[in-house]
């Protein structure tokens, strides 16, 4: 008895179910990861708008572009504003991150620290840690410099939108961490700007999350 013709042209059953639950399962992947990145960019956006300063162990200013030892305007305004909280006696010391793009006579820790003297801070309530090559290698410097001095708890200053990654990082080197962000310089002054950070920021945090690795190097930006 011959086969029938139309069994060897139709699928079996179970391929067919798999055929239509394909486009479900693309779909759902398509919702969880528009779920992720809204939801990441939302928080991004939260905490960007919050000042969460209290009184701790240090300040931690997170670097960004300098030349040849002048701070850029993105990070002259984290200075600024890290300067304030130590008057406000938010800390007694302020630590400054950041280290050198090729060719640099000055790191963005030696930068910082020298802008910090230039307006009032006596040097020795600084302290520069120019370890690293991006965010999260400067606060596993900065991390190991507090344990061996006892320190524990800090407030970190940088751009809004850079607040969420830096208080995951920071927490992931074992520092009570705060954020307490600027709320002047280029990157807050229009709408666009905010949003084009706001996006760079949830992509960088997303990578984070997926290997544990920093999306930064040397970020003239967001340091």
């Amino acid at each position: 008895m011959s086969p029938d013709p139309r069994s060897l042209d139709a699928p079996s059953t179970p391929a067919r179910g798999a055929l239509a639950w394909a486009p479900r399962i693309v779909l759902g992947a398509l919702v969880v990861a528009l779920l992720l990145v809204g939801g990441t960019a939302v928080r991004v956006w939260q905490l960007g708008r919050t000042d969460e300063r209290q009184p701790v162990d240090m300040i931690v200013v997170l670097g960004a572009a300098q030349y040849d030892g002048r701070p850029s305007p993105v990070f002259r305004a984290r200075l600024q504003h890290a300067l304030e909280l130590y008057e406000e006696g938010v800390a007694p010391r302020i630590v400054t991150v950041g280290g050198a793009a090729a060719g640099d006579a000055f790191t963005e820790a030696q930068a910082g620290e020298q802008w910090l003297v230039e307006n009032g801070v006596p040097g020795q309530a600084l302290l520069p840690v120019d370890e690293g090559r991006d965010t999260f290698e400067s606060f596993e410097a900065v991390a190991a410099v507090a344990e061996q001095r006892g320190w524990r708890s800090a407030v970190l200053v940088s751009d809004p939108w850079h607040s969420l990654r830096s208080r995951t990082m920071a927490a992931d080197v074992g520092l009570d961490a705060t954020t307490s962000p600027t709320k002047r310089g280029p990157v807050v002054q229009t709408r666009e700007t905010q949003l084009r950070y706001i996006v760079r920021e949830t992509g960088a945090l997303i990578y984070y999350h997926l290997t544990h690795g920093s999306s930064d190097f040397s970020d003239p930006g967001l340091g």
